[in-house]
Parts: structure tokens; sequence; C-alpha cells
């Protein structure tokens, strides 16, 4: 599935309660087989970068170490 096969625009949105409102910070939405992540600043403006839920899964778990 590419970005271009899931609705974004619509999607619901998510950030860290600890973000910053006043600094740079991604947003996190997910389709069923994907996971997209944006710039909060340009909200439906921005690129959408996708990830496959394994792929995903693999990212959050790296920032842990």
């Amino acid at each position: 599935m590419n970005a271009g096969e899931v609705p974004w625009s619509g999607a619901a949105w998510r950030k860290s309660g600890h973000s910053d409102p006043e600094r740079d910070c991604v947003e996190v939405s997910s389709a069923p087989e994907v996971v997209g992540v944006r710039d909060s600043k340009r909200g439906d403006a921005s690129p959408v970068l996708v990830f496959d839920r394994a792929r995903w899964r693999e990212f959050v778990s790296a920032l842990g170490r």
C-alpha cells in the first residue's frame, strides 16, 4: 500500500502529550496496514511518511534503546 491509497486527510492524527506546542514535532495516524507520520506544523499540507506496521514497530522499538 502506498500513501496515495490511504485517505490521510480524514485520519485522526495524534502527537505526544509531552510535545511543546511551540516546537517542531510530528503527528502519527494509522490505517489497517500502515502508519503515517507527518509534520504537525504543516498539518494536512504535510507530506506523509508511510511505514508498514512491522517497520513501525522496529522504529519505535529502536527509539527506546
